[in-house]
């Protein structure tokens, strides 16, 4: 490995956008792992700024800090990603998204229907719950929410 291979935390943040103190938070987590120098400094990956890019970019696309994790755990440590190992978690994480936005298409457009006609009746309204019938389905806006 060259040394030009290897980045310093502040050059690292200065890449990826993020503070240093939020890239040794993602360390101690073990999203990313630092190499130490003699003088015990952190070095990193240039790997890592890909690695930092899609904890932003799936933080984003509203993973949580668990499903990513899991994602980057598939990821080798040690060696920077091919193209190959981003395939396999474009893959896994497509699902998700997937149904995250037909959640969020379904919302507005059902919230369209209510909001759009500016009665905000009761009555009316297409998100009105009548009698509560569908509390036994669970709590929350089910009409929104579900299917």
């Amino acid at each position: 490995m060259k040394a030009n291979d290897l980045l310093p935390i502040g050059e690292l943040a200065r890449r990826t956008g993020l503070s240093v103190s939020a890239i040794r938070y993602y360390e101690d987590k073990g999203l990313v792992e630092a190499l130490r120098t003699g003088g015990n400094q952190r070095r990193f990956l240039r790997g890592d700024i890909r690695r930092l890019s899609f904890i932003l970019i799936a933080q984003r696309l509203g993973l949580s800090l668990a499903e990513i994790e899991d994602q980057l755990a598939r990821l080798p440590q040690g060696r920077n990603p091919t193209a190959r190992d981003w395939k396999r978690i474009s893959t896994a994480i497509r699902g998700q998204l997937d149904a995250r936005i037909a959640e969020l298409e379904r919302a507005r457009d059902r919230l369209d229907g209510c909001i759009g006609c500016g009665c905000l009746s009761l009555k009316h309204c297409a998100l009105y719950n009548p009698d509560d019938a569908l509390a036994a389905e669970g709590a929350g806006p089910r009409h929104v929410l579900d299917p």
